[in-house]
């Protein structure tokens, strides 16, 4: 499903104040926050539409789905609040800065999403040992459609900005919503099951909910804990190895180590350089790589690259142990 032209539009323009030449973080942040805002206006509008027509018609599938969208909007919060903490600077105690409270807020995202499951699974079998009649089953059939299209709306919108900024945390909820939609969809076919003489197709569909809301934790939570314990895509190791190789004068490359801060990526890298370079000339070398790295390497926001000789490199000796002349490059606005 696409977003209609304009709306495409709206998400490419991204927050108002999101100027050129300010630092990444700040500004992918700013437009984590924005995305933020508004997929929670939405999911707020379509649970209060879902609550009021439970209200009157009594539809546990209608119960589930709205847990569910309650706490879907409800997982904004703590989301917004490590997206404000990565933008401050670091300090003498928290030297790498703030940006692993966004893995944290995944964690609290993940216990929010399986506490609306457990909570909608027990109402759900509640209703199979004490049903009670469902009524106004056009009213539920409306609302499952508006909490489709709510949700399905505000997962193309998470998604999409959370892997612009590369944000684990957002790209889950973005998931979590879209199968949020589904779940939405599904309490049309208990409406249908209603209809056709079958009563408990209602707790039978928001039993069905939970499970598919405990599959969501499951994925969402190998991405966020893969983070938590500096997991990354082996492509993204490969794709520094490759960039730093087409700088001119680097002659190998040794160590590479990356690691997520929040929806920023840190590298370390050694490479090999040949022996006869000054420490100007092997620090220059240094810049040259790292600006490279930056360059082509997606969310990548800082590189420290290592210089070796070559006789000594960890690559030709196996050790990758080995720096005699080491320069040390502190990021730069590329």
């Amino acid at each position: 499903m696409q977003l209609p032209q304009f709306l495409q539009d709206f998400l490419k323009k991204g927050p108002a104040g999101a100027k050129k030449g300010l630092d990444a973080v700040v500004t992918s942040s700013e437009r984590g926050i924005w995305a933020l805002k508004w997929s929670f206006i939405g999911l707020a509008i379509t649970s209060v539409l879902q609550i009021v027509v439970f209200f009157y018609s009594g539809s546990t599938a209608l119960l589930a789905d709205t847990i569910h969208n309650v706490a879907d909007a409800a997982t904004a919060v703590p989301l917004w609040i490590a997206f404000r903490f990565t933008n401050r600077p670091p300090t003498k105690r928290f030297t790498y800065g703030f940006g692993r409270i966004e893995d944290l807020a995944g964690l609290i995202i993940l216990v929010i999403i399986l506490a609306s499951g457990i909570v909608a699974g027990y109402e759900s079998i509640q209703r199979f040992y004490h049903p009670e009649p469902v009524k106004y089953l056009g009213a539920v059939a409306v609302a499952s459609v508006v909490g489709f299209l709510g949700n399905e709306a505000v997962a193309i919108f998470r998604i999409k900005v959370g892997k612009e900024i590369g944000s684990a945390a957002l790209v889950a909820d973005g998931y979590h919503a879209r199968t949020d939609g589904i779940a939405s969809l599904s309490v049309l076919l208990g409406v249908i099951g209603i209809w056709l003489g079958f009563p408990l197709a209602d707790p039978i569909i928001g039993l069905l909910i939970s499970l598919v809301i405990l599959k969501i934790v499951w994925r969402s939570g190998k991405d966020i804990f893969t983070r938590l314990l500096d997991g990354v895509d082996p492509a993204m190791v490969d794709a520094v190895r490759a960039s730093a190789q087409q700088v001119p004068g680097v002659q190998g490359v040794d160590t590479i180590r990356l690691r997520w801060l929040g929806h920023k990526l840190n590298a370390e890298v050694d490479v090999a350089v040949d022996d006869s370079l000054t420490v100007s000339q092997a620090h220059d070398l240094g810049s040259r790589v790292e600006a490279q790295l930056i360059r082509d390497v997606q969310y990548l926001n800082t590189a420290l690259v290592h210089t070796d000789p070559v006789s000594a490199a960890g690559h030709q000796h196996g050790t990758g142990t080995a720096h005699a002349q080491d320069v040390q490059v502190l990021p730069t606005d590329v």
